[in-house]
């Protein structure tokens, strides 16, 4: 139900009665999040005044308030045609406090910092700039509203439904009088994306009516609520294993995680679940689950696909840098395409939130002697070097402690580089590593652990590492030039003459120590004449090459030294390649635009999900181990030869988002697709029918199996589309992640956007087994 409904108006009697209503609707919905009576809540439910920024000279006082669904924001326009706007919590990522954003920074001045914070939404929506009229007002207003985040985003996945389907029976309730008419109903099920004839509505609608009133009240409508969400498969579920009294024992649940789920689960485990999940204490004191409380476990991360025991760091992190995939970010600066997309600061920032652990600075002179950085030969915008390093500074260890490289592209004159490098040093602090750790030469790398908290720069050097370091008086000298940045002259649209040396200044050259650029001239050279901390980078085309038809001595090649690869710079739209191929022979920098949300970053995002999502995952020994003979082309055996057979059952799915939301009868045909990424032999997909206007509860039960010969390489997709006949499949929701973290069993698998954002209510049901292959 919106404040903003156009009905007729009301007399004084039928607003007040109106008013009384909306504030208990804000009451229900505030209890549903667990913060009946809360200030904050009850602060922003009122409202108040905000400026909202958007330049210099545009900063006008605008009204903001939570509507009563304790989920949508409103806040007034001056606009003639969109006099009011609102957005939901569900699009915001983050709220900041203070000056941090490109717009607050560049439009106000600082002394009203503590006045000043950020709404920063998903995707590419703008931020919204705002300045509170004091210090506490703001504080207030950043504390109220990340608590409403917070506790929408921990409710579990039958609590959002809940939420979720309440609220849009209330938008369907037209007329706000509490009552659904059958009209109404009709209405309501085609928002939450089912369509159904006419008579059955009539007949649910009957069924419901039990006062024969020709509307649906109170307990009606309760009624109405359990028909539609009943979960008939999950009643049979725990039909099959409730044989106490028709409820489930401890027992009980035992044999069902054992039978089921193959867990190696004991009594106390079954017990500590029925303590946790189980929603009725007569029944918990009787160490008995019931139906909703097994839901709710189904609904919780025990229950889901993603295996809990790799949801924080599990994996060894001592062992030396270059054992670890590492996600990394090409041409990190840029929001949209290379050819005339803005460069911002905030592309770095969400880059870094999303555990990102290289990123890329392209660095060019700029005017008044700052350098700048943006994509050389293009149209797009400039960002000031010195700006990017306090935001990579402020944000890089919000999500992950392990070390961040950045991988310079140096295109500027000596001496802004000297500038870059007292910014790097000036800003950086501490943080920055500007010589080997210990006192003598290292041999090796050393390991993420070792490098908590700490900046790595990858760049061109003058000379080789010393212990302590370097103590020529050379000012500057003459090296080749980056692979990339060659690259980029051949491909940019005002192409120079290409220049295979540059003038590097000492000051920059001497803070490069781990990650030394050099050009790669074969895997013998390299094994002969590099030291380990001298890397190389590869073009795709190159890279994609050397993985077929030399994998195995990739493989050895990065055993001991780091490789990094990036996008060919034809791909001006900023599209990536498969990362897939380059993990295969045990490549760790494997570069890709984080901007572009398509399936090589839910590829990407999937592969860095466990292990704390910290940016770094151990490489299966068989790439580690220098004995190793592993070749992902063929079939060889070996300790990596484990081959199992995955059996995927797709059951059914809940709440599917509309896809054309704007067209008011438009309804979803899903279909699900598994797909396997791994080495080339185990690469296939495989998908169910679609199912004709239903996203609210499809039902698939479709069986299908896969053979899987190097399960530590392969990552499993799920993707729910909207079927259409006549053109390309609409994305609906999709999730990745690696099979090594699969658990089997009756599962949830959470459905995520193409930008990779939890889709809040929806979701698939599935039964996994992963056994070994007789």
């Amino acid at each position: 139900m919106s404040c903003l409904h156009k009905c007729p108006k009301r007399t004084e009697s039928e607003e007040l009665v109106f008013q009384e209503q909306l504030k208990k609707v804000a009451l229900e919905n505030g209890k549903r999040l667990g913060l009946e009576g809360d200030p904050d809540l009850h602060f922003l439910l009122v409202g108040g005044q905000l400026v909202k920024v958007r330049s210099n000279s545009w900063k006008k006082a605008r009204y903001f308030k939570l509507q009563e669904d304790c989920k949508t924001f409103w806040h007034e326009s001056k606009k003639i045609i969109r006099r009011n706007h609102t957005f939901s919590i569900d699009d915001i990522d983050s709220v900041r406090k203070g000056r941090q954003s490109e717009g607050l920074s560049k439009h106000t001045d600082p002394s009203l910092e503590d006045y000043c914070f950020a709404i920063i939404f998903k995707g590419r929506q703008k931020n919204l700039d705002l300045m509170a009229a004091n210090e506490a007002d703001a504080k207030r207003w950043v504390n109220a509203i990340e608590k409403i985040i917070n506790n929408m985003r921990n409710l579990n996945r039958q609590q959002k439904s809940e939420h979720w389907i309440i609220n849009c029976m209330r938008k369907a309730d037209k007329n706000d009088d509490n009552q659904m008419t059958l009209k109404e109903l009709k209405h309501f099920l085609r928002q939450i994306n089912v369509e159904v004839d006419d008579t059955y509505a009539e007949e649910i609608f009957r069924k419901c009516d039990t006062s024969n009133s020709g509307s649906l009240e109170g307990s009606e409508i309760k009624h109405f609520y359990d028909l539609l969400t009943q979960r008939e498969e999950v009643d049979v579920i725990y039909g099959n294993y409730a044989q106490t009294d028709g409820q489930m024992s401890a027992r009980d649940l035992l044999n069902f995680l054992l039978n089921e789920q193959r867990e190696q689960a004991s009594m106390e485990d079954a017990l500590k679940l029925i303590e946790k999940y189980e929603v009725d204490e007569t029944e918990k004191q009787q160490n008995r689950m019931t139906k909703d409380g097994f839901l709710m476990y189904l609904h919780h991360e025990d229950g889901s696909i993603f295996n809990p025991a790799h949801r924080d760091v599990y994996q060894d992190m001592s062992q030396p840098l270059n054992h670890y995939y590492i996600s990394s970010s090409h041409n990190t600066y840029l929001m949209e395409d290379q050819l005339k997309g803005p460069s911002s600061t905030e592309a770095y920032i969400k880059a870094l939130m999303k555990s990102c652990r290289c990123v890329e600075l392209d660095c060019w002179d700029g005017p008044n002697g700052e350098p700048v950085i943006y994509h050389g030969y293009t149209l797009t915008s400039k960002v000031l070097f010195r700006d990017v390093i306090k935001a990579i500074k402020d944000y890089a260890f919000k999500t992950s402690d392990y070390p961040v490289i950045l991988s310079l592209e140096n295109h500027c004159t000596v001496e802004q580089q000297k500038l870059m490098a007292h910014h790097l040093i000036s800003i950086l602090s501490d943080a920055l590593v500007t010589k080997p750790l210990g006192n003598t030469v290292p041999s090796n790398f050393p390991s993420p652990e070792e490098l908590k908290g700490k900046f790595l720069i990858k760049g061109k050097r003058l000379n080789k590492l010393s212990a302590g370091n370097n103590n020529s008086n050379i000012e500057e000298d003459t090296v080749s030039e980056e692979d990339e940045a060659a690259d980029c002259k051949e491909n940019g649209q005002k192409a120079k003459p290409k220049k295979s040396k540059i003038k590097l200044a000492k000051a920059l050259s001497d803070i490069v120590i781990y990650c030394k650029s050099v050009h790669f001239n074969g895997f013998e050279h390299a094994k002969e004449q590099q030291e380990f901390y001298e890397m190389s980078s590869f073009k795709e085309g190159k890279a994609f090459n050397l993985a077929e038809t030399s994998a195995t001595a990739y493989i050895h090649h990065n055993m001991d030294k780091l490789s990094r690869i990036y996008p060919a710079g034809s791909r001006t739209d900023s599209s990536n390649y498969n990362p897939v191929p380059m993990w295969n022979v045990g490549c760790q920098i494997v570069a890709l635009n984080f901007q572009t949300p398509y399936k090589e970053m839910h590829i990407n995002q999937g592969r860095f999900l466990p292990n704390g999502f910290c940016g770094y995952i151990l490489k299966p020994e068989f790439q580690r181990s220098l004995s190793s003979q592993f070749d992902p082309n063929t079939l060889t055996n070996g300790p990596w030869l484990q081959k199992k057979t995955f059996h995927v059952m797709v059951i059914s799915a809940q709440q599917l988002p509309k896809i054309n939301k704007d067209k008011h009868k438009s309804i979803v045909d899903p279909l699900v697709r598994v797909e396997i990424y791994g080495i080339p032999a185990d690469n296939a997909s495989k998908e169910t029918h679609y199912i004709e206007n239903n996203g609210f509860n499809p039902m698939w039960n479709e069986r299908f199996q896969f053979d899987v010969h190097v399960p530590e390489l392969a990552m499993v997709r799920f993707v729910v589309e909207d079927y259409d006949s006549t053109s390309q499949n609409d994305l609906i929701g999709q999730y990745c992640l690696p099979l090594t973290s699969v658990q089997s069993g009756y599962r949830h698998i959470p459905l995520l956007t193409k930008r990779g954002d939890v889709i809040c209510s929806a979701g698939l049901f599935v039964h996994l087994m992963l056994i070994d292959a007789s």
